[in-house]
């Protein structure tokens, strides 16, 4: 396993931002953003790597936004809620399965309610059953299907109604939408579908001022990636840079998109992976 985030030293190519230390500098000022996926799993680790969507969360505060971390686990919801508001932010925590249609239309109108308005979207939720071509199922590629894409189409759908000009739309996508190495199917072809739908709804926005982007994140060290890595052997064995992404440097990516500084950046995917998807590696 090359070294965590918890491993890392500042140096060559690890910043303050790489580690989430950075100082911050209002680029939300008065954004008001919605987070989907913002919980954390439970893992084994005594010292976990938090996670993408924490990250999200964590920093979009950090950053002047009021946020609504939403998870389908009330807890994860609620220590991301708590961890912002530790650090003197804004949040607010909802509880949604979003395989419902009908929790989806609940929980965005409650996010409009608490934070006052709605101007930014995270779509971090996603799911795997891991199964390889040969063992899909109907029930299983639907359940992946209905979380990884449906539900982002869904939470678009109804966005674009109360969002004002100038909003911003991020799906969180994945390295697997570009390539089959992981023999993952269902995960695969959703992802890649998350970035045809990405331009679908830039190109519905696009009227109203509102932007949609997609990211692609490749080896990151939270704790949905340990946990995949236990039954990956040589998961992580090359990487670039020597070490896998945190989930601090997804974040930023996904700020920048959120931000204004992004304001003629539409239907577009920005992979985070440190060049992996083009063949750079090293031990």
């Amino acid at each position: 396993m090359n070294p965590g985030p918890t491993e890392l030293e500042p140096g060559a190519g690890v910043f303050a931002e790489t580690l989430g230390a950075a100082r911050a500098s209002e680029r939300l000022a008065g954004r008001r953003v919605l987070v989907v996926g913002a919980g954390q799993r439970l893992t084994v680790d005594a010292d976990p790597p938090i996670g993408n969507g924490r990250a999200i969360a964590v920093l979009c505060a950090r950053e002047g936004a009021a946020v609504a971390c939403l998870d389908i686990v009330a807890e994860a919801a609620e220590d991301a809620r708590r961890q912002i508001a530790g650090e003197g932010g804004k949040a607010v925590a909802l509880v949604a399965d979003v395989a419902d249609p009908a929790a989806i239309e609940r929980s965005l109108d409650e996010s409009v309610v608490a934070l006052e308005g709605l101007d930014g979207i995270v779509l971090n939720v996603g799911t795997s059953f891991g199964k390889q071509l040969a063992d899909q199922t109907p029930e299983s590629w639907d359940r992946e299907f209905s979380i990884n894409l449906r539900s982002h189409m869904l939470y678009a759908q109804k966005a674009l109604r109360v969002m004002p000009p100038g909003s911003s739309i991020v799906l969180v996508s994945s390295i697997a939408a570009l390539s089959a190495t992981a023999r993952n199917p269902a995960y695969e072809s959703s992802k890649a579908a998350q970035l045809a739908l990405a331009r679908s709804i830039a190109r519905a926005g696009e009227p109203k001022a509102i932007r949609c982007n997609a990211i692609a994140p490749g080896l990151i060290d939270t704790p949905l990636g340990r946990d995949a890595g236990r039954h990956r052997a040589g998961r992580s064995a090359l990487v670039p840079f020597g070490r896998q992404g945190t989930a601090w440097e997804v974040a930023y990516a996904t700020l920048f998109l959120l931000s204004h500084e992004a304001s003629y950046v539409n239907g577009t995917c920005l992979v985070v992976d440190g060049g992996l998807s083009i063949g750079i590696a090293r031990a």
